[in-house]
C-alpha cells in the first residue's frame, strides 16, 4: 500500500471532522429536547407522551432526509450536500424555540427529522471514503460517537446554561437551549474551506440510468440492513431518548439527571471506541454480539432506580455496550453497500430503521405512564436485545473491503 501524503492524510483528517461534528452537532439539538419535555409540556398545555411524540415524527422524517440528502451525495458529491444539510437543521432547531404553539412545534420537529435524516449517510460516505481501510473500525467507532458527544454536550448545557436561561424567562428557558442549535451553521465554512471530494465518490459517481438499474439488483441486501438498523434503533432510542424522564420519576433533580445523562456520554463515546477499533481485529458481527450480550447483562442495573450507586454504574455500562455495537454500525453497512450507491444506500437504510423504531419514545412513554417507566423501558430493552443479537448474527460481514475501483 502507498504511503499518504501529507496532503491526503490533512483531507482525511478533515473528512473525518467534518462528518464528527456534523453528528455531534445534529445529536445535541434532539438530545436537548429529551431534556425538557416537562418544561415544553408546561408551556404549550400537553402532556409528556404529546411531547415525547415530536421525537417519534422527528425519527419518522428521516428517511426522507436519507432520500434526498443521499441522492445528491451520489450526483454532486459530498460536500454540498452535507454543507446545505447543516445549515438546514441549525435553521430548523433556531426556530424550534420560536415556535408559538404545539402545532408549529410538532411541525418544526417533523423538518428537523428531513435534516437530521440526511446527514449521517453523506457525512459517513465522506468520512470512511477518505479514510484507510485499516482504521475504518477506529475512525468508524469515533464517527459514530459523534452522536454520544452530541447528547453529552446537551447534558453540559442543560447543567449550567439552562438554569441562566430559566433565570431570565422563567418557564421559557427551554427556547433559549434550542436557539444554541444554531452553531451548527459555522461547520459549513468549515467544510466548504478544509474538504475536498474522496477520490472513491469520483470513480463511482452515478448517474439515473444507474440508480434505476442498480437499486432492484441490491434489494435483498438492503432489507436486511433496514431490518438490522430497525433493532440497532431500537437499542439506541430504547436506552437514551426517555431516560431522563424515567430519572424525574425517581424524583432526580434537573441537575442530577444532567450529571447522570454526562456520565451516560462518556460510557457511549468510550464504548464506540473500543468496540469500533476491536471489530477491525475481531470483525464486525463479533463486536456487535459481545456488546449486545453484556447490554443485555447490564439491564437490571440500569433501571435500579433505588439504589444510586447501581444506576451510575447501570447508566455508563448500557451505553458503553449500546454504543459499543453502534460504533461498529458506520463501517459495518458502508461495507455492506455497493460503490457506487453509498451515498443514499446505507444512509437511508439507517434511516428506514429509525423510522420503523420511531415509535419507541412515546410506546415507552405511554406505558411508562400506565405503570412505571423502569419496568416499561426495562422490559422492552431486554426483548430489543435479544432480537437484535438474531439478526446480527444472521448477517453477512464485508469487513476490509475496497471502495475504490482502482484497488477492488
Amino acid at each position: 500500500m502507498a504511503t499518504m501524503s501529507r496532503e491526503e492524510r490533512t483531507n482525511q483528517r478533515n473528512a473525518v471532522l467534518a462528518g464528527f461534528l456534523g453528528w455531534t452537532l445534529d445529536a445535541f439539538d434532539f438530545f436537548i429536547l429529551t431534556l425538557v419535555i416537562d418544561d415544553i409540556a408546561k408551556s404549550f398545555g400537553r402532556t409528556r407522551p404529546d411531547i415525547a411524540f415530536s421525537l417519534t415524527v422527528a425519527l419518522a422524517m428521516r428517511p426522507l432526509g436519507a432520500i434526498i440528502f443521499g441522492i445528491m451525495a451520489d450526483r454532486l458529491g459530498r460536500r454540498l450536500p452535507l454543507m446545505i444539510n447543516v445549515i438546514f437543521y441549525a435553521v430548523i432547531s433556531v426556530l424550534s424555540g420560536l415556535a408559538p404553539s404545539y402545532t408549529v412545534f410538532l411541525a418544526l420537529r417533523m423538518l428537523f427529522g428531513v435534516g437530521m435524516g440526511g446527514e449521517w449517510g453523506v457525512g459517513a460516505s465522506l468520512a470512511l471514503e477518505s479514510a484507510s481501510p485499516r482504521l475504518r473500525g477506529l475512525l468508524s467507532g469515533l464517527l459514530q460517537e459523534g452522536y454520544a458527544l452530541g447528547n453529552l454536550l446537551s447534558a453540559v448545557a442543560f447543567r449550567l446554561v439552562y438554569p441562566y436561561f430559566n433565570s431570565l424567562y422563567p418557564g421559557n428557558g427551554w427556547r433559549l437551549m434550542f436557539f444554541l442549535g444554531g452553531l451548527p451553521a459555522l461547520l459549513s465554512l468549515f467544510i466548504r474551506a478544509r474538504v475536498k471530494e474522496p477520490e472513491a465518490w469520483h470513480e463511482n459517481k452515478t448517474d439515473w440510468a444507474t440508480y434505476r438499474r442498480s437499486l432492484p439488483q441490491y434489494w435483498r441486501r438492503f432489507a436486511y440492513l433496514v431490518i438490522l438498523m430497525t433493532m440497532m434503533n431500537f437499542m439506541s432510542h430504547g436506552t437514551q431518548d426517555m431516560y431522563p424522564t424515567l430519572l424525574g420519576t425517581l424524583n432526580y433533580s434537573k441537575a442530577r439527571i444532567a450529571d447522570v445523562t454526562m456520565l451516560s456520554g462518556i460510557g457511549a463515546i468510550l464504548g464506540g471506541l473500543v468496540f469500533g477499533f476491536y471489530s477491525d481485529r475481531a470483525g464486525r458481527r463479533r463486536a456487535m454480539l459481545i456488546a449486545m450480550v453484556c447490554g443485555l447483562i447490564v439491564v437490571p442495573f440500569w433501571i435500579a432506580g433505588h439504589s444510586p450507586w447501581r444506576i451510575l454504574i447501570g447508566v455508563f455500562l448500557m451505553q458503553f455496550f449500546v454504543q459499543g455495537a453502534w460504533g461498529v454500525i458506520p463501517a459495518h453497512i458502508n461495507e455492506l453497500s455497493p460503490n457506487h450507491l453509498r451515498g443514499f444506500f446505507p444512509g437511508f437504510a439507517y434511516q428506514l430503521g429509525v423510522m420503523f423504531a420511531a415509535s419507541i419514545p412515546y410506546v415507552e412513554s405511554a406505558l411508562g405512564e400506565r405503570f412505571t417507566y423502569a419496568q416499561a423501558m426495562g422490559g422492552l430493552v431486554t426483548l430489543v436485545f435479544i432480537v437484535a443479537f438474531i439478526v446480527t448474527i444472521a448477517g453477512p460481514e464485508a469487513k476490509g473491503v475496497s471502495f475504490r475501483k482502482a484497488t477492488g
